[in-house]
């Protein structure tokens, strides 16, 4: 998935339509992933590595094998200390080949956990969202759509006041216009769906103020 130049305008227009009608302010943000995920490489690596022990424990005579390859086959019977070596370079390269391979991330992300997927993109929006929104505004009403297209998953994160009034379940419309969006690789349709939302939402609870301010940015934010 991909944004477009129609996409970015669409979503900006969208914050823009919302807040007319609201105190509240709309951030939006959308980044490729939100976890280079090399802990699970590096995991998934390890993981192979001792399978491959395991099968050498389990036949032990592939190393006798492996050892007969690189050693004189008409030698006595390879020592311990011989076939310890095989077992070490044969894990060696068995974790190289898994951690090599999965330097592709289409591969990593598709052997990531999908509960891992789900807490690092809530970890990142968190991170986000506190840096971006909370405490942003002049009365805590905040709202932080953040998108992950790698990983297909969204989080909506609203600040202090607004959680006084709105219950989390609230943004499941939301929510499901997002993922909707983002299942049928329209990922700013979405998004601008789910500001608009986000704004009936607020719009009920927060209504405008005489004197309110863009307090925060319309654009969409790409990282």
């Amino acid at each position: 998935m991909h944004l477009t130049e129609a996409d970015r305008a669409r979503v900006a227009q969208a914050v823009a339509d919302a807040e007319r009608n609201t105190a509240g302010e709309i951030v939006t943000v959308v980044t490729r992933r939100s976890d280079a995920y090399h802990d699970v490489g590096l995991h998934w690596a390890v993981l192979a590595m001792l399978l491959a022990l395991a099968v050498l424990a389990w036949r032990p005579e592939a190393a006798v094998w492996a050892h007969g390859l690189v050693a004189d086959p008409w030698a006595s019977a390879p020592s311990p200390g011989g076939l310890f070596t095989v077992a070490l370079v044969l894990l060696a390269i068995v974790f190289l080949v898994v951690r090599l391979a999965l330097a592709w991330m289409p591969l990593r992300l598709a052997l990531t956990p999908a509960p891992t997927k789900t807490r690092r993109v809530h970890a990142r929006a968190l991170t986000l969202f506190r840096a971006a929104a909370e405490a942003r505004t002049r009365d805590a009403t905040g709202v932080l759509i953040y998108l992950s297209l790698d990983e297909r998953r969204a989080e909506i994160i609203a600040d202090r006041a607004i959680h006084t009034r709105v219950a989390p379940d609230v943004w499941g419309a939301a929510m499901a216009a997002l993922v909707a969006g983002m299942r049928d690789g329209r990922p700013g349709e979405g998004m601008a769906a789910a500001v608009a939302r986000v704004g009936n939402v607020l719009a009920e609870h927060f209504p405008p103020r005489a004197d309110d301010t863009n307090e925060l940015p319309d654009r969409l934010i790409e990282l």
